[in-house]
């Protein structure tokens, strides 16, 4: 499914917004611009979390391990792109969730174009595996796993991004 023409809001170093836009994958950031992302932990009151595997056929890091997110579009609140991505990716209904932000950091690679803030979340819902509904195109997979699960996974060199998300699993 090709992505619709998607813009991202482009911020400065403190997080601010330019005014300015971007398009989506289009990495013409300068050194101290930034675009923003959202990842959702999915957490059960059990303290089990969701994850899912990234298709095979993607460039970048095929048959990892990782919580939903995304990009901010234009316009677009932290949080309801945050809620947005995880309905789009698990087809879990976040209605009656609770949507909690808990940090953010930033990455920063130079001369690339692509430096970038991610705002983490935890997401509080009582669900079980009848509810996850993936979107093929994102996901070959998913578990519900305890955070040990997580780490051991981490362990093997597998979860992205988990060094910058961890306190999220504590």
């Amino acid at each position: 499914m090709a992505h619709k023409e998607e813009f991202w809001d482009i911020y400065d170093s403190n997080k601010e917004k330019t005014g300015r836009t971007m398009k989506r994958n289009d990495w013409i950031l300068k050194d101290g611009e930034y675009h923003l992302t959202v990842l959702g932990a999915v957490c059960r009151p059990d303290g089990k979390y969701l994850i899912t595997k990234r298709k095979m056929d993607k460039s970048w890091a095929p048959g990892w391990w990782e919580i939903s997110g995304g990009g901010v579009q234009a316009g677009e609140s932290s949080e309801a792109a945050v809620r947005r991505e995880v309905e789009e990716e698990t087809g879990l209904d976040l209605s009656g969730a609770d949507v909690r932000y808990v940090f953010t950091y930033k990455r920063e690679n130079p001369g690339e174009g692509d430096n970038y803030f991610v705002d983490i979340y935890r997401i509080v819902l009582n669900f079980d595996e009848a509810d996850v509904h993936l979107q093929e195109a994102e996901a070959d997979g998913f578990r519900i796993a305890a955070a040990d699960e997580i780490r051991k996974i981490a362990e093997d060199g597998i979860f992205l991004h988990y060094d910058s998300i961890k306190r999220i699993f504590e």
